[in-house]
């Protein structure tokens, strides 16, 4: 079937990438997202990613512990650079080329983020990973997919987590949660749904762009949101 997407941004948590152990990169679990990646990358999707950092650094948690917002936050950026090099290299063991770019500078391993310069990557064929954040404190890694997505016009946002889509309450806590095949922006906010940060939703909401919630380990399941296939739940202006 053919990609429904001619270009996506894909948002990984960092924790996915820890796999069962919950933090550091587990290479399994890695080297999985990596090769579905790759394959999405050569049948044409041209795919830009914002990996976090919570496997490594946690930057909200070590600020409530005493230190400095700005701080934390800063090596919370650096994690997700360590992330996206990992990932890099799994997509290229894989057979497609992958550019790591950052919204800070670490010049000896990254290129140094813009929007042109990704877009060109990516009409070239290349994974883009985006790491550093937006390269300011006070912003999530959820914020930078949003901005990034803008950015590089990416037709729809991607957030890959550990569950299956977007519910009306917890369904850890609640086995009766009812899952949204598809919301709109307005009725996810009235609701107060956790699609995303407050600040990275509403920055989606408003330049209408859509997010699509969806399981990441589940094998196969990034081509089939890529083709459009009835998976997660869609966040759109319109339902």
């Amino acid at each position: 079937m053919a990609p429904r997407y001619k270009r996506i941004l894909l948002k990984l948590s960092g924790e996915a990438l820890a796999g069962d152990r919950g933090y550091g990169i587990d290479n399994g679990v890695v080297d999985r997202v990596a090769a579905e990646i790759a394959g999405i990358c050569r049948d044409g999707v041209e795919t830009a990613i914002v990996i976090g950092g919570g496997n490594i650094f946690r930057g909200l948690s070590q600020s409530a512990r005493g230190m400095s917002r700005t701080a934390a936050d800063a090596i919370g950026m650096l994690g997700t650079v360590i992330n996206s090099i990992a990932v890099a290299e799994a997509i290229t063991r894989a057979g497609t080329r992958a550019v790591v770019m950052s919204a800070n500078a670490v010049e000896k391993v990254t290129e140094v983020f813009t929007a042109d310069k990704a877009r060109r990557h990516l009409c070239a064929g290349a994974a883009v990973i985006i790491a550093g954040g937006t390269g300011n404190p006070f912003f999530t890694t959820d914020t930078a997919a949003a901005l990034r997505c803008a950015e590089t016009g990416g037709e729809i946002l991607m957030k890959a987590t550990k569950v299956d889509g977007v519910y009306d309450s917890d369904p850890v806590a609640n086995p009766s949660a009812r899952k949204f095949d598809r919301i709109t922006h307005e009725e996810a906010l009235r609701r107060n749904l956790k699609v995303m940060d407050s600040t990275a939703f509403s920055f989606c909401m408003d330049n209408a762009i859509p997010i699509l919630v969806f399981k990441l380990l589940e094998k196969g399941n990034l081509r089939k949101a890529v083709e459009g296939k009835d998976i997660g739940t869609i966040v759109a202006k319109e339902a």
